[in-house]
């Protein structure tokens, strides 16, 4: 590094600028839980896979509604004019966005998969591995914990081998119990479980990439989205016996397709957040966090569909306990609060990524402070955009029914109230503090 990036470490960045970086990380820890609440929820709407529609379509119908939300929640949040500016300073930053959004529609499909063959309950926690994953890339690549001290280390360590040994004990808790062809879809089901892991944990590479660069997760999603779409898209007309059937599926499936992009909306809103969280926090933090959705996946798995009706008493308690032993570990890991010398070393990685794409840095470490003085000038096609978003909601809406499914709806009541006390929490937060920045 050269001697102009070395003495840009927070320590010399300036009293008012001093306050943000250090405190970033309270914010960066709500976003992470407020993600947790949204993105489990997100998931309830795929148990329409056990009413014997398509996994593919089901995955299709969803990540539409993720597009829909992508394109209208930014735009209402910060304005079209502010996002594609964001994206013209860093272009270069736009194939890795669309790579992520790939590698989510991947994920997202064989999490689909996952839960038809070893239910919601269970394949939450084997996908939430993907905290693991991003860790290590946080660490080779970013320079995160870089300076963090031995404490950091021995939340980090102790809490990612917390989240292993929980991950173990939940597949073993899935298979067991089963036997002959059971057994053999239990398996499966453990496998794209621990696929999507994989996925989704090396989709928080290009996330990490862009927010060093300074740019803003609303601009990032939106560019995200068109890898995402377009993955789902592919992969819903080339995997055998779904393109010449598509269509008879989803007339099939018109009634449910409603609650399909309400699940769509709403993993977006959870992402959002979890975009914010690794932004402030760092993906080794901010992602375990966000896997707090695990608790609220359980809840919607046990108490709205009640798919442990049909469990052992000790299988019970192996799901159970190992879903608190993960969550355990995911907090150990999200509470190793950044001290100087990681702050400096994670500017370290910022001055790499200016100085290899021509980026300013005192701007982009700026940005990640959640500082900036763009307005939020609103263009007359931006209230189009989100017109047209809630007509296509209202038109899904008509001849919608309710899921062919056993709902306990007081659970769905109490656990809708939850989830937008959530958001007004977590909104208000990022609000207040860096106005969506």
């Amino acid at each position: 590094m050269n001697d102009k990036q070395e003495s840009l470490g927070p320590q010399n960045l300036g009293p008012q600028n001093q306050g943000p970086l250090r405190s970033m990380h309270g914010l960066g820890v709500a976003c992470g839980v407020a993600a947790g609440a949204w993105l489990g929820t997100a998931e309830a709407p795929t148990k329409l896979v056990t009413a014997g529609y398509s996994p593919m379509v089901i995955s299709l119908c969803m990540v539409a509604g993720v597009f829909v939300a992508r394109w209208t929640l930014p735009t209402l949040m910060k304005g079209t004019r502010y996002v594609f500016s964001d994206l013209r300073k860093r272009s270069h930053l736009i194939v890795w966005g669309i790579l992520a959004g790939a590698l989510w529609a991947v994920a997202n499909t064989l999490t689909v998969y996952a839960i038809k063959d070893v239910g919601l309950s269970i394949a939450f926690p084997l996908w939430n591995t993907n905290s693991l994953v991003g860790l290590l890339w946080g660490c080779l690549l970013f320079r995160e914990l870089r300076g963090g001290g031995m404490k950091n280390w021995i939340k980090v360590v102790g809490g990612g081998v917390a989240v292993v040994a929980a991950t173990i004990a939940l597949g073993l808790a899935s298979v067991h119990p089963a036997a002959g062809e059971h057994a053999a879809r239990g398996g499966a089901g453990v496998m794209a479980a621990l696929g999507a892991s994989l996925m989704w944990g090396t989709m928080y590479l290009p996330y990490r990439k862009a927010y060093l660069s300074g740019m803003n997760p609303l601009s990032f999603v939106t560019v995200f989205t068109v890898g995402e779409l377009g993955t789902m898209s592919l992969l819903a007309w080339l995997m055998p016996g779904q393109g010449a059937s598509l269509s008879t599926q989803l007339h099939l499936l018109r009634p449910a397709i409603f609650w399909l992009f309400l699940g769509g909306f709403c993993w977006v809103i959870g992402d959002m957040f979890q975009q914010y969280a690794a932004k402030y926090v760092g993906i080794g933090r901010g992602i375990p966090l966000a896997n707090t959705n695990q608790l609220w996946g359980l809840a919607w798995g046990a108490m709205v569909f009640g798919e442990l009706h049909g469990v052992s008493g000790t299988n019970r308690i192996v799901i159970v306990a190992s879903s608190l032993l993960m969550i355990v570990g995911a907090i150990a890991i999200g509470s190793a609060s950044a001290a100087a010398k990681e702050h400096h070393s994670r500017n370290l990685a910022i001055a790499r990524e200016c100085e290899r794409y021509g980026l300013d840095y005192d701007e982009a470490v700026l940005l990640q402070a959640g500082l900036e003085e763009h307005g939020n000038a609103r263009a007359w096609w931006d209230y189009l955009i989100v017109a047209l978003g809630l007509v296509l909601f209202a038109w899904l809406a008509i001849g919608t029914k309710r899921p062919p499914l056993t709902l306990n709806l007081a659970w769905v009541s109490m656990l809708t109230i939850a989830v937008l006390a959530m958001l007004i929490w977590g909104g208000s937060l990022l609000w207040k503090r860096t106005k969506f920045s």
